[in-house]
């Protein structure tokens, strides 16, 4: 993946640690800073009991609380890019500053095709736990997307855990750098549901839902959100021609790698489809694919779509 060209966002900000409250979602279940064991220990038990597993690692990492959330800054002084300088702390603030710069200029660009204004979104990068107006953002529960504040989180130890935990990737491959993009890129698309009305309309549909009629919605939200990253990249292959040998091949098989079945089965042995807030991994791929193939908005109407 070549990025060297991607404008470089001003829109990243380093988290501040501490706080309380916590999110109830996010890019994916499992890893972070309890293990994969205590996660499965958890799904295990949440499932003999019959809640969302989600509800159980909220309480056990921040005392319950917090609000829906999709997949106060630190610091002083401005770098000469605009950064906070504290980002240096972060060894990938420079890559996450140009995906995210160079998603800023496609969705204005997109979205200014249906004369629909696009107001960026913050990024925050932060390690182990800093504070969200939708909770606390953990690293246990992944890279997510608060509509509360339109600011997205993102520990960049999971961009590791793709490779070495995950199987997302090949682990030390320079292909891997599309998979960390594919992953900013789903969290953006999350802010661009926002932006067209999409998220409100959703939750106020889980709200009048069963359990399982709630995540299939979400299943929908959250395979959305990977057409339009792939659409992301559609755009920007378009305009730059940033894309590399083995770099699709390397997202796809992030994208399969995060799928809740894969997941599941990973966790406890067997997959509970009722229970799936993300999508398989046949799905995750389909949907990343058809919006990195059409680069259209049509396309991506995960929620008109008979079959996922």
């Amino acid at each position: 993946m070549r990025w060297d060209n991607f404008r470089r966002s001003s829109n990243v900000e380093e988290g501040a640690s501490g706080g309380s409250g916590g999110p109830s979602g996010g890019f994916r279940l499992g890893g972070g800073r309890l293990g994969i064991g205590a996660i499965v220990i958890i799904f295990l038990i949440s499932w003999g009991l019959g809640i969302d597993p989600r509800v159980m690692l909220d309480a056990l990492l921040n005392g319950g609380g917090g609000s829906q959330t999709y997949d106060d800054q630190g610091g002083s002084g401005q770098s000469p890019s605009g950064q906070s300088a504290s980002l240096s702390n972060y060894p990938n603030a420079d890559f996450v500053a140009a995906v995210l710069g160079d998603t800023e200029d496609r969705w204005t660009e997109i979205l200014g095709e249906r004369n629909v204004a696009y107001t960026a979104p913050k990024l925050v990068l932060f390690s182990g736990s800093t504070r969200s107006a939708c909770g606390r953002a953990e690293s246990a529960m992944g890279p997510f997307y608060c509509p509360n504040d339109e600011r997205i989180y993102l520990d960049t130890e999971f961009f590791d855990e793709i490779q070495n935990q995950l199987g997302g990737c090949p682990a030390g491959s320079k292909t891997c750098e599309f998979s960390q993009a594919y992953v900013i890129a789903h969290e953006v698309g999350h802010h661009v549901q926002d932006v067209l009305g999409i998220l409100p309309k959703a939750e106020q549909a889980e709200q009048n839902a069963s359990e399982s009629q709630a995540n299939a919605i979400q299943v929908r939200v959250e395979l959305q959100a990977d057409c339009f990253a792939g659409m992301w990249a559609n755009r920007s292959q378009a305009k730059l021609k940033f894309l590399e040998d083995g770099d699709v091949a390397a997202a796809l098989q992030t994208a399969s790698a995060i799928g809740d079945d894969t997941l599941q089965k990973r966790g406890q042995g067997y997959a509970v489809p009722d229970s799936f807030t993300h999508g398989t991994s046949d799905q995750r791929v389909r949907w990343f694919t058809r919006g990195l193939k059409s680069g259209q908005l049509s396309a991506c109407d995960t929620f008109s779509a008979s079959q996922l």
